[in-house]
């Protein structure tokens, strides 16, 4: 699968998953009680909310993707920063990725810009690579893959894994989190998986998930209503690559 990168100027997504929040997330009343997770957190009781992730503590590490087909190469940079506390450019990424062989396909990771097919973008398959040059073991995973790669996937995955302080990247389609009309399809007419961000938090409380998504100006712990991610992130077949 593949991530074109597909880039987005500011945009209102903000304002409607906060009142996708507001609506999912206070139906339980002013009682609920968000707590923030632990390793090996178990569902929480009926009434208490639960944070995974520190997406506070990630929003810093956005940036903005330059190139249209880069959201790979940017979603690993994130993710090299919120592990290290010092990102690469999106310019040394890219030129990392330019002179790293693919593992998945013939030729480099990313290919220069005009040099290449419209629309072909990075695969997802190749992030690991990218990050094992930062020293990050990661694997990327799917539903049909994770009995192969022993990395589970999935909402409850993604929770424990933000509870043991991972990391991960997600493949998805971003005109459904961006609620716009869907243009990469499958030749079923079903969207299509064109981009890759970075899951920097789970919010059981208000129900939204959150992102940083280099795609869009307001990318930076953008949030997302979790049923609109998950039919979204469905398009990569849940593929995720989450670091150990």
């Amino acid at each position: 699968m593949i991530g074109t990168g597909i880039a987005r100027r500011a945009r209102s997504v903000g304002v409607i998953a906060l009142a996708s929040a507001i609506t999912l997330g206070l139906a339980a009343g002013p009682s609920m009680v968000i707590a923030q997770a632990a390793p090996g957190t178990p569902d929480p009781p009926s009434g208490v909310g639960i944070l995974y992730g520190d997406p506070q503590a990630a929003a810093p590490f956005w940036h903005y993707q330059e190139y249209d087909d880069d959201c790979v190469e940017m979603a690993v940079a994130d993710v090299v920063g919120e592990l290290s506390g010092d990102a690469p450019s999106e310019h040394a990424i890219v030129r990392l990725a330019q002179s790293t062989p693919s593992p998945s396909h013939h030729g480099p990771i990313y290919a220069k810009p005009g040099k290449r097919r419209a629309g072909s973008g990075t695969s997802f398959d190749d992030e690991p690579a990218l990050l094992a040059h930062y020293g990050i073991q990661a694997v990327s995973t799917d539903k049909g893959s994770a009995k192969k790669t022993g990395a589970p996937t999935g909402v409850k995955a993604l929770e424990q894994d933000l509870a043991q302080g991972r990391k991960m990247i997600v493949g998805l389609n971003a005109e459904l989190i961006w609620r716009e009309p869907v243009e990469d399809k499958t030749s079923d007419g079903e969207p299509e998986a064109n981009h890759a961000v970075v899951v920097t938090g789970v919010d059981t409380a208000a129900g939204v998930v959150h992102l940083n998504d280099s795609g869009s100006e307001d990318g930076a712990n953008e949030q997302i209503p979790i049923d609109l991610f998950v039919r979204s992130w469905d398009t990569s077949d849940d593929q995720m690559t989450v670091t150990s």
